[in-house]
């Protein structure tokens, strides 16, 4: 067996990081030529592991320009040698200045199929040879103009007054059901979307709606139409029965300002929010496996 070489990639050879198949071409995510277009990606944060001339493990660390936060590791893919995967990885941190937190794309159905675990089988050994350990899993769904529920009448919806009352709801509500893009804003801005969703989402206080049951907030959820993609970007509950008709009134939100996609991010531990999202025309997209240094 020839030896492994690990090294950054150089510049001009994006063609070598991409001759890896990629092992899920169902899975939505960036192409490594767009990352290095948009300024995301960068050949000194692009790791190449080789046999033989041959990439046989690939490494992508992403990090917006002007981010104030620390790079994450993209892609990763490790073609059935773990220990080389690893190999890669301890060298890249050594050169990057330790391990940061992985976002490994998957199928948002993987667990349920024999054959998604068989393929990342290599490249999640690999990441916990190199000191990663699972933290966490992160649904994306997408909703994409099914008409919501009709409202049932139990709960009103209004504006909030202005961003003392949203920031005065925030704190009420123990964790948020839904956060998109909480990783990118701590990252870009150093902001914790759940504790302090305004210091990210710049948009007007009537993107916001404030769930009412008795005339007494029962919820909060807060859109961003301007984004990327339009985004149900926080919802929080005072009243767990309020969770379905907040949702559905976010997406009526987005709706009638022209959105004809919208995405949302959740915990996928939280099956109760899952479900409402899926009975309100959401359907997931992927799943994101959080890994982070022990």
């Amino acid at each position: 067996m020839t030896d492994l070489v690990v090294r950054p990639l150089a510049a001009g050879e994006e063609s070598l990081f991409e001759s890896l198949p990629d092992p899920l071409p169902e899975v939505r995510r960036m192409g490594y030529a767009d990352g290095l277009a948009g300024g995301g990606y960068r050949p000194e944060r692009t790791w190449v592991a080789l046999r033989g001339g041959r990439v046989v493990a690939r490494a992508a660390w992403a990090l917006p320009p002007g981010a104030v936060g620390a790079p994450w590791l993209d892609r990763f893919d490790v073609v059935a040698e773990p220990e080389a995967g690893a190999a890669l990885l301890r060298a890249a941190h050594a050169a990057l200045g330790g391990p940061t937190v992985c976002y490994l794309t998957l199928p948002p159905d993987w667990r349920r199929r024999p054959e998604v675990p068989a393929i990342v089988g290599a490249t999640l050994a690999a990441a916990r040879l190199a000191g990663l350990t699972e933290r966490g899993e992160r649904l994306r769904l997408t909703w994409a103009g099914t008409p919501p529920p009709a409202p049932a009448g139990r709960y009103a919806f209004r504006p909030p007054t202005g961003a003392a009352e949203i920031r005065e709801l925030v704190a009420r509500v123990a964790a948020p059901e839904v956060l998109t893009g909480a990783e990118t804003a701590l990252a870009v801005a150093g902001v914790d979307l759940a504790t302090d969703p305004l210091g990210w989402l710049t948009g007007p206080p009537d993107a916001w709606r404030v769930a009412l049951r008795d005339g007494e907030p029962a919820g909060l959820a807060g859109t961003a139409g301007d984004a990327c993609y339009p985004l149900l970007a926080w919802a929080g509950l005072l009243d767990p029965g309020a969770r379905g008709a907040l949702l559905a009134e976010a997406v009526r939100v987005l709706a009638a300002g022209g959105a004809r996609e919208v995405v949302a991010d959740v915990d996928a531990h939280r099956a109760a929010t899952v479900a409402e999202l899926e009975r309100t025309g959401f359907r997931p997209l992927r799943s994101r496996l959080v890994l982070a240094p022990r």
